[in-house]
Parts: C-alpha cells; structure tokens; sequence
C-alpha cells in the first residue's frame, strides 16, 4: 500500500457514512429509473447498494424534479436502508419535501436562479440550510462546467470555464459558514479530465478543509468513460484529494453497478501505487463524452444512441472533434454548447448542434446520418 496523506478535511456524516477527517473514500451512484416507478428504483438502489457501505455503493443519489416525484421517493425510502441523497433540479423548493426522506441534499448553484429570479441565492441557500437542519441532512454544493450561475459566468472571460465554478463554490462556502452550516461537501465537475484536476486542485488549495465530491461528468462509455475517470482521480487523489467519488458511465440500468466497481477498483490501484502517465492509456483523439445515464433521461433510447455514435464515428477516431451525447433538457442545452457537435435527446426528438448554433430536430432515427453528414463536413474544413 503507497501512503497518501489525505488533505485534512473536516468529517460530514451522511446516513450511516462519514466523508472526509481520514474516513475511507466513499463510492456513490445514482439511479437511472424513473422516480416515479416506485418498484424498479428500490430495485435498482438495493442492487448498488447491496453488500453494504465500502462494497456496494456508500450513497446512492435521487433525481426529484416535481411534487410526483417528491411523493414516490417517500415511499421509496419506506423500502430501503441505503444512504440516499436528492439531486434537487431547479425548484430548490422540493427540498423540504423529500428531506425528511433523504441523507443529504445536492444543489447545483447554477440552478438556483431558476426560480423566484428576483430573490438572492443566499436567501435561497439559507432556506435550504434550514430544511437540511430541521431533517438531519448534509448538503453537497454541486457546480458543473456546463449549468454555471449566469452572474459568474458573465464576470469571465469565454474560454475560462474553471473561473466562474471555482468563484461559484467559494462564495457558497464562505456563505455557508458565515451562517453556521458546516456539514456539507462540494463537487466541481467537467467533461475534461485535465479541468477537473486543475478546479479541484485550486479549490483545494483555497479550501482544504472542504470534503470534496470527485467526478468528470459525462465521461461517457465504457471502457473510455472509465479510462477518462481514473485519469483523473489518478491525479487528485495520489495528492490527497478527494473523499468521495463517482464513476459516471452511460450504460443501461442492468450494468449501473459497474459504477461502484469502477470506483472502487480505481481507489484501490491509487492506494497501491498503480498509477499509470496519462500517454499510457491510448485514448482515441476524437473525444466522445456522454452524460451518464440517469432518472432524467426522457427515453431510453440515448443509451443505444451513445453507442451507436461511438461506433459510426470510429473512422474519424484521429481527429481532434468533440462530440457531446446528453439524455435531457436540464444538462442538455448548456452542456453540449463547448461540443464541435451536440446532441441533446428528448423524448421523441434529438436536438441537434453545432457549438451553440440549433441545426434542427431530427427523430431518433434519422440522427445518425445527420450527424454523420456535419461530422465529414467538419473533417473537410481546413484548420
């Protein structure tokens, strides 16, 4: 076993698991059934979980986006004894719903202006701090790449994607300790794995008290998505970053456990000392990213999309293009904004971009060749 000296951050219980002050890594999920279908969702968080803390998944997270929702997860909770957190969409309000129900609250702070847009988010934040107390909660402030606040993202330079979230997650955690609420954790996350090492280093640096939530977002299909993760996690956590982690992979309901078995075999190669160079891994030039499946997603068929854009661009696997897969309207939009080509699934259409240029809605059936067609006019332009 190679010693690593964890950052010294401060502990934030989460159910019957503790993140952060030394504790092990926890390895998390999150289910990619509807909430609503009460059955599969308890099946599919029991199957993740199973084993228990350390073997299957420590926390396995919840989307809620309406009051339906809000209502099957308390019946969910009544049929399991996993340590559950919410992933509250842009009604921050549903928190004092589904709180007494969960383990922790996650809230994206570039959601938050979503509603009541006169109010201050530290009205906002203080409400859920207020909620998270009365229910025995921790919060994870969750800052992505692709949903920043607009008001940070206005201050920054266009090319500077870590500027605003770093501003973003700093500014929630001095307002969270000016008002007294310590136990919470943060994530910033991107599709690159060399921003989520820088974001997380700086933060880090300014922070190191703070448990931190590793994760590259739409890191895509396996075995890329997971070659993208350990790259860096690597990184991070050889410095002694990171207390808990997730592995975000496109695959169907039945392979969601290869989630925790990918953490939790990356956490053990880094405390082994197998950590391999970056050029080692052989990724392919082009770069496919695709959000993981999850509760969101408005038709399952984004999955069997993602793998067949995989395999109709493998002969343009030498260059350097971007293609981003998204399975819903909330990550969708802004998330595939940096993408060469984007393609954000609904539930009968794909919408399809060009950097942040709308090409059109086309049917699940008719995307590829679309694609394809903006792809070799891609490869055709001249640098």
């Amino acid at each position: 076993m190679v010693e690593i000296k964890r950052n010294p951050t401060r502990p934030v219980r989460i159910g019957s698991v503790t993140i952060g002050d030394g504790a092990p890594i926890a390895v998390q999920s999150m289910t990619a059934t509807s909430t609503q279908d009460i059955d599969a969702t308890v099946a599919l968080v029991n199957l993740m979980a199973a084993g228990g803390p350390g073997v299957g998944a420590d926390v396995v997270r919840i989307a809620v986006d309406s009051k339906a929702d809000a209502a099957a997860l308390a019946e969910i909770r009544q049929q399991t004894t996993a340590n559950l957190s919410v992933d509250l969409q842009e009604n921050y309000r549903l928190a004092e719903l589904v709180a007494p129900h969960v383990d922790k609250l996650r809230y994206n702070p570039g959601h938050l202006y979503h509603h009541e847009r006169d109010k201050p988010w530290q009205e906002k934040v203080a409400y859920l701090v207020g909620v998270a107390r009365d229910n025995d909660c921790a919060m994870r402030v969750g800052v992505n790449c692709g949903s920043v606040d607009p008001a940070k993202k206005a201050k920054y330079d266009a090319s500077d994607s870590i500027g605003p979230m770093l501003e973003s997650a700093l500014d929630h955690c001095a307002y969270l300790d000016e008002i007294g609420f310590t136990r919470y954790c943060v994530s910033l996350k991107d599709s690159d794995p060399k921003l989520v090492i820088e974001v997380n280093t700086r933060f880090a640096a300014e922070r190191p008290d703070v448990p931190l939530h590793l994760g590259v977002t739409e890191a895509g299909i396996p075995p890329e998505g997971v070659i993208k993760t350990r790259i860096a996690f690597e990184q991070l956590i050889s410095k002694g970053i990171g207390d808990t982690l997730r592995v975000s992979l496109t695959v169907p309901n039945s392979r969601k456990f290869e989630e925790i078995e990918a953490g939790r075999s990356i956490v053990a190669d880094i405390q082994a000392g197998r950590v391999r160079s970056v050029v080692d891994y052989g990724l392919p030039t082009m770069n496919i990213i695709s959000c993981p499946s999850c509760s969101r997603v408005e038709n399952e068929a984004f999955v069997d999309l993602a793998e067949k854009v995989k395999e109709m661009t493998r002969y343009a696997k030498d260059h350097a293009i971007t293609i981003a897969v998204m399975g819903c309207r909330v990550n969708g939009p802004g998330e595939t904004d940096d993408a060469d080509l984007g393609l954000w699934c609904g539930p009968s259409f794909v919408n399809l971009k060009k950097g942040e240029e709308e090409l059109g809605r086309f049917g699940y059936d008719e995307i590829l060749p679309r694609l394809k067609s903006e792809l070799d006019a891609l490869i055709a332009t001249p640098l």
